[in-house]
């Protein structure tokens, strides 16, 4: 798995650092990062998001165009009107340029919304909901590092190939668990599987003990977590507790990254099969990027953070080559220009503003396996960028023509 390539933060800075003074409107650029930093998502992306943007702005060399780069941000709190408000501030008042991140699917579709309208460009890394690049797409809109279709054919695809031909859903209820759990039931079901049903609960719930118990009776062969966070989190340890996975069933973790693997303790996450885009340990490239983001933070980055990193990167490219902040000139740049960084080799944008990769299958190792700290991950497979994503015809995005 390594890669064609290497990249270091000096060689982006060199590259990307511009020759003259170009057309910024205000004369700064200025980039929001919008998340959630105190809830059930903190850890998923949450303040460490913003550390790798400001590594990816200093990276850059701190000005683009002869313009100097500003990272603000703020918590969300999961709440779309919070998010819809703060964005409108940073719209109409503070001159944002950009908004990124957006953890919560129901958050990125409302900020997105928001960005159609004021025609400003919005990257988001932190949601799932394959309706950002759907029915709700905009042509300044763009998805980065992961959707919940690349998610249902990694760890779903492998689980229903490995005879886990049975289902039960636990969901969280509100737009991205309903996109993850329909991803992952329309490909079980298409492999030739069935979905025995599903429960739905609230988001932050703590008590999982009624979903479990419910999923247990099932007997399906798999309980799929349809949710992401502290709330995969919990519902694996009391999985643990309840002795689920001792009595034969598995547990697939439909969105579960090395924060929450961390935060878990591999003792209770051994065994899970899991998806990400990034994996600090994968290539020398990304060994660069982690150790120097860890020597920031002392953890290793997920794939929302090192996805952050890359849109904020790609952001100035595409301000870079466009010589302005103007968003139709950025907004087509980000269409055309291949995506190589810390995060991916020959990524590119498709016309309904998806970032297409490689995805990456792993199995969360037992303790006796870990030989050192964050060597959480045995790698089972990559899945090619085409395969994990949804071709931009089929998406269902209205800018896109068949």
């Amino acid at each position: 798995m390594k890669a064609s390539y290497l990249v270091s933060a000096a060689l982006i800075a060199a590259s990307a650092m511009p020759a003259a003074a170009g057309e910024i409107s205000d004369g700064k650029v200025k980039i929001g990062i919008l998340n959630d930093q105190s809830g059930v998502y903190a850890d998923f992306g949450g303040k460490w998001s913003v550390e790798a943007a400001k590594m990816a702005v200093e990276d850059f060399g701190g000005k683009v165009q002869g313009a100097p780069i500003e990272i603000v941000s703020a918590d969300h709190q999961n709440k779309p009107d919070i998010a819809s408000n703060i964005a409108r501030q940073w719209y109409d008042t503070e001159q944002v340029d950009a908004i990124m991140e957006l953890t919560t699917s129901s958050v990125a579709l409302a900020v997105q919304g928001l960005s159609k309208e004021k025609k400003k460009i919005d990257i988001v890394t932190g949601a799932a909901s394959t309706d950002l690049t759907g029915k709700q797409c905009s042509p300044y809109g763009f998805h980065w590092a992961y959707d919940t279709h690349s998610q249902a054919v990694g760890t779903g695809g492998a689980l229903v190939q490995q005879g886990g031909d049975s289902w039960y859903f636990i969901t969280v209820d509100y737009a991205f668990g309903y996109s993850l759990k329909d991803q992952t039931a329309k490909l079980v079901e298409a492999s030739g599987g069935k979905v025995l049903g599903e429960v739905r609960y609230p988001l932050g719930s703590t008590d999982y003990s009624s979903f479990l118990l419910q999923a247990q009776s099932s007997g399906a062969k798999i309980i799929g977590l349809a949710n992401a966070g502290l709330d995969t989190s919990n519902s694996i340890k009391q999985a643990a507790e309840f002795g689920i996975v001792a009595g034969g069933q598995r547990l697939a973790a439909l969105l579960f990254t090395l924060a929450e693997v961390h935060g878990l303790g591999l003792q209770a996450a051994q065994g899970v099969v899991l998806t990400e885009g990034y994996y600090w340990d994968r290539d020398d490239v990304s060994r660069d990027f982690a150790t120097r983001f860890f020597k920031r933070t002392n953890r290793m980055p997920n794939m929302i953070q090192a996805g952050t990193y890359s849109a904020v990167t790609q952001y100035l490219k595409a301000i870079d080559k466009a010589g302005t902040d103007e968003t139709e000139a950025v907004a087509k740049q980000l269409h055309e220009m291949p995506i190589n960084d810390v995060f991916t080799v020959n990524g590119k944008v498709q016309a309904d503003g998806s970032m297409v990769h490689d995805m990456y299958l792993y199995q969360v190792k037992k303790p006796e396996e870990s030989k050192k700290d964050w060597d959480y991950y045995t790698y089972l497979a990559t899945i090619p960028g085409d395969k994990a994503f949804m071709k931009a015809e089929d998406s269902g995005c209205p800018l896109v023509t068949k």
